[in-house]
């Protein structure tokens, strides 16, 4: 049958199960808008108030199912707002679809009005870009799109339409989305039995869990894995949910701002499991000093990532719950008594600890966590509040954290939340913010007041820039430069003028009933939690410092009264 672009665009994102889509309409745009009005009851389609929003949503909505993220974007400006987010997506491997229109072709090259080259600009922030020039390559094009946003690692495509595609004719013929197997290919027989036999063959082992196993949902393999090598497990800040945060083996998360027991045990491990991780220098501090003493097994999807960072003794190339279910047959029931209990020791040595005479991050995250009874949705920004839910939230299961790891995108959260709570409808969905953050992107309460899309927005106010003055603090002398934020902004007002709840909250016993009010309201709610402006995520590694050097408020205070 003969279809023009806009409604090939339109069927085949149907085929491929798309029923949300968020963006913001624009002159190039119009005639897939207007297809989309004719198909809304098939498609719903979210209007943020900002491109950027679109793009964090439609990865917050990725992460939440597990399915591609799809975001829309007019010509010029429209389309350069969406990179932000495109790159948050790339640096976390958020499958992802960004579809942006452009000029016609006639008008290309001609710096035509709100014209501009995005796929040259997206090249290193995509897994795959195009521009579609004639509307007979369309269909092909967005299928081919989908298909590697989800395939092996998965990432961000965006695929940029000229105006005239949109509305010329072509033959269109319906196809079934291509089936997505996990990637098998590369795992080789021999690789597993030199990682079992190293696994094998150690006293001390430990495990790390990275972003990978979340995306691979590889965690009843890693639970049986950890179960029959009786070693500790401990993860990074995007692989939080792939092993219980309740589990006795559990040490918390490592690196800068990982616990001390996580820190001290992969220092002091004779062999690190790592599964679906990248050694992000904020994992490993110093790459000289980390797990020295230890073989590294290295369990990653993607080639590149192996010996990257870090050199490892064995590695295999593959989908982590793949090879997870081909090694932990190989693996031989040990017992590793004595290094556990040296490990949780340490936990019981090294406890996350906080001031609890006042209103803290730490105290509202652990509320959190209890009048949730550990089951919300907990999306964030990026700073201080950001480690706070890492440390203090304990999380049961993949894909109940979403955060930008790799990029550190300040203004994610909000946008982010959105999309988890259009996904999950009937959890309860929460964005822990900084008052930073949250001048990035509150704009976007406008979105979910709209919708009434019943996020809570949990604003940490200390009236700074919370980590940068952290950093200054200990290393820059106390010299604040451009880092705080003391004005006459009122967070409440501006949450209520753009049609949300808002409450204030000063003391530790005012959270919860704001916190079960929120629950209880029907659309969006902000929390305002003034706390004070000198607390500090502990424990911290300085950059560039081994991770055995990790050092808390205790040992600050020690240090300062030498």
């Amino acid at each position: 049958m003969k279809l023009n672009g806009s409604q090939i665009l339109i069927e085949c994102l149907k085929e491929q199960g798309v029923d949300t889509v968020f963006g913001y309409p624009g002159g190039a745009i119009l005639n897939v808008y207007d297809e989309l009005y004719k198909h809304s009851r098939e498609i719903r389609h979210i209007l943020t108030s900002h491109e950027q929003g679109a793009a964090h949503a439609a990865d917050g909505y990725a992460r939440a199912t597990g399915t591609v993220g799809v975001c829309l974007a007019t010509s010029g400006p429209g389309a350069t707002n969406l990179v932000t987010g495109i790159a948050t997506a790339n640096m976390d491997s958020v499958p992802l679809v960004a579809i942006t229109c452009n000029v016609g072709i006639s008008l290309l090259g001609k710096d035509s009005f709100q014209e501009i080259d995005i796929a040259g600009i997206s090249i290193p922030i995509t897994k795959y870009n195009c521009i579609v020039k004639d509307v007979e390559s369309l269909a092909f094009t967005i299928r081919k799109a989908f298909r590697i946003a989800r395939e092996g690692r998965p990432g961000p495509v965006l695929v940029d339409l000229t105006k005239n595609v949109t509305s010329d004719y072509t033959d269109y013929e319906p196809a079934a989305p291509e089936e997505i197997i996990p990637q098998s290919e590369y795992i080789r027989v021999h690789d597993l039995e030199e990682a079992a036999a190293l696994i094998n063959r150690s006293k001390r082992p430990a495990i790390f869990a990275g972003g990978g196993a979340v995306i691979s949902n590889c965690s009843k393999e890693l639970k049986k894995l950890a179960g029959i090598l009786q070693a500790p497990v401990c993860d990074s800040l995007m692989g939080k949910g792939a092993f219980d945060g309740n589990d006795t083996l559990y040490l918390g998360m490592l690196g800068m701002h990982g616990t001390k027991a996580a820190n001290l045990t992969v220092s002091h491990c004779d062999l690190l499991l790592a599964v679906g991780c990248r050694f992000s220098d904020r994992v490993i501090g110093n790459p000289k000093s980390f797990a020295k003493g230890a073989k590294i097994v290295q369990i990653d999807i993607d080639p590149a990532e192996i010996n990257k960072n870090i050199k490892v003794d064995v590695s295999v190339t593959g989908d982590c719950n793949e090879v997870l279910k081909r090694l932990n047959p190989l693996i031989c029931p040990t017992e590793h008594s004595a290094w556990v209990e040296e490990s949780l020791a340490l936990k019981e040595k090294f406890p996350l600890c906080y001031d609890d005479d006042r209103l803290t991050g730490p105290f509202i995250m652990q509320e959190i966590y209890r009048l949730t009874e550990g089951s919300a949705k907990i999306v964030t920004e990026v700073g201080q509040h950001q480690m706070w839910a890492a440390q203090y939230y304990r999380y049961r299961e993949p894909r109940q954290l979403f955060t930008s790891g790799g990029l550190g995108t300040m203004g994610y959260g909000l946008g982010a939340a959105l999309g988890v709570k259009t996904a999950w409808p009937a959890k309860t969905v929460v964005n822990i913010a900084g008052d930073g953050c949250f001048r990035m992107n509150m704009n976007e309460l406008a979105t979910a007041s709209r919708y009434n899309i019943g996020i809570i927005e949990v604003v940490f106010n200390n009236s700074v820039l919370g980590m940068v003055h952290q950093w200054q603090e200990l290393f820059y002398g106390g010299r604040y430069s451009q880092t705080i934020l003391k004005d006459k902004v009122d967070y409440c007002k501006v949450a209520e003028a753009l049609g949300c709840t808002a409450v204030r909250v000063e003391k530790r016993e005012d959270f919860e009933p704001a916190f079960r009010k929120a629950v209880e309201t029907d659309g969006p709610v902000v929390i305002e939690c003034v706390i004070n402006e000198n607390d500090n995520v502990f424990p911290m590694v300085p950059a560039g410092h081994s991770i055995s050097e990790a050092f808390d408020q205790n040992d600050l205070k020690e240090r300062q009264s030498e």
